[in-house]
């Protein structure tokens, strides 16, 4: 039996920096028991594994992950997307720290570090794709 979530808490609910590490680990493993998450927690930071079972279970709460609870141990999955989690990461980043301007974004984005040939033919494909559509 999968447990249900309420879809306008989903939509509300943004990831706390631990329950984004959370739904890496289960963006990767598809789904997960806590002792798994735990597990892959621990090599990242020092974390007992009742703080991960409270953080799983606020998760749920939010409507952040689903638990699978048909069985004695309880399975997990994630119930956002990781490229909806992006998006909505990157467009309040861009509100907030950059007044709205996308290209102020990308500018700091690309002089802060260096960037492979293959990165950057990447990003001018992007462009030169974007040009074409505007």
């Amino acid at each position: 039996m999968t447990a249900s979530f309420n879809v306008k808490q989903l939509a509300s609910s943004k990831p706390t920096e631990s329950e984004l590490a959370i739904l890496n680990i289960l963006w990767l493993k598809e789904e997960a028991t806590v002792r798994e998450v735990h597990e892959i927690l621990s090599e990242q930071k020092e974390s007992g594994y009742t703080t991960t079972l409270k953080l799983l279970q606020i998760m749920f709460d939010k409507g952040l992950v689903s638990r699978n609870d048909s069985s004695k141990v309880h399975i997990y999955k994630a119930n956002i997307s990781k490229e909806s989690t992006q998006h909505q990461f990157l467009d309040r980043m861009i509100d907030t720290l950059f007044n709205g301007s996308s290209s102020q974004l990308v500018l700091q984005a690309l002089g802060n570090k260096a960037h492979s040939k293959e990165e950057l033919e990447v990003i001018e494909k992007l462009i030169t794709d974007l040009k074409s559509k505007a």
